[in-house]
């Protein structure tokens, strides 16, 4: 049974991956500031992984890490980016140089800025944030400690998350506030945008597959690889909450810097879910599923 170490456990994406990664069989040592939503099969530590001198030892010699720890994901442009980037970075060469050879760290497809179309692992980065800044810039230092070091390092890029969006900021957290405070409608965009969503427990399925494995490395997009309109997302969003509330359409006008249309290329992924079906013939159904929504 592989132990894997979690960090930032509590978050939106990370209360996903601990389940994913419980329901594969592993053993999961899950730590975070506040650690209220985290599953009581893993177990929980509280606390600041920073803080920590040997981390390594201190959560039980992991065979892997799943490092997702990251404040202001949602405030593209917080200085908590730039001035937590060397804690980042020193806090993960600690666990290499401890004993843990496989990293996984999450990135994000803002480490490429202004897009359109299909992000492939080699499309060239020129991030627009300081969000999109940091992920990249510890991306790079994490190759370049590569050159000197022995460990396996998956970056697992992510793209439009949905699903329990009572935790994070996204639009969908927003209708949901709007429709438990009793509003009938809710002003948006012509939504006509068309993004790669993916719902926040299969985005914890990929993240806990890519990570278990060492045969796929380097940037690996964590996605479904086909974009979807805005407004047949958030529709669909709203019936499945069966929430009493519209859309109004055309309020906003649509941002210029935002994209068109922008997607992640999902090869490597679709790679470690074949492979992980062809080594486990009797897997779970929901692996199986995983696929076939990505076909």
């Amino acid at each position: 049974m592989k132990k894997v170490l979690v960090t930032g456990a509590a978050g939106y994406i990370g209360v996903s991956v601990v389940r994913a990664l419980l329901d594969l069989g592993c053993s999961v040592v899950a730590t975070d500031i506040r650690t209220e939503r985290i599953d009581r099969d893993a177990t929980v530590c509280t606390g600041d992984i920073f803080s920590e001198k040997d981390p390594y030892h201190t959560f039980g010699e992991p065979d892997a890490l799943i490092h997702l720890a990251w404040r202001d994901g949602f405030v593209h442009n917080s200085l908590c980016h730039l001035e937590d980037l060397a804690k980042h970075y020193t806090f993960l060469q600690k666990m290499v140089e401890g004993g843990t050879k496989n990293i996984s760290v999450m990135g994000s497809m803002h480490e490429i800025g202004f897009f359109e179309g299909a992000i492939a692992k080699d499309t060239p980065q020129n991030p627009g944030s300081l969000y999109g800044i940091s992920k990249n810039a510890l991306r790079q230092s994490m190759e370049a400690l590569q050159k000197s070091k022995d460990f396996s390092l998956k970056w697992l890029r992510g793209y439009y998350v949905y699903g329990n969006d009572r935790y994070n900021n996204s639009v969908f957290s927003k209708i949901l506030q709007k429709a438990d405070e009793g509003a009938k409608e809710f002003p948006f965009t012509a939504g006509t945008n068309r993004y790669d969503f993916i719902s926040v427990e299969d985005l914890g399925l990929q993240i806990a597959l890519a990570s278990l494995q060492t045969e796929v490395e380097g940037i690996i997009n964590c996605c479904t690889g086909r974009p979807q309109a805005l407004k047949d997302v958030a529709e669909d969003f709203i019936k499945r909450m069966q929430l009493d509330i519209r859309l109004q359409y055309g309020v906003f006008p649509d941002r210029p810097y935002d994209s068109k249309i922008v997607y992640g290329d999902n090869t490597e992924i679709k790679t470690v879910i074949q492979t992980y079906l062809k080594q486990n013939e009797a897997a779970a159904d929901r692996v199986k599923d995983l696929l076939t929504r990505m076909a």
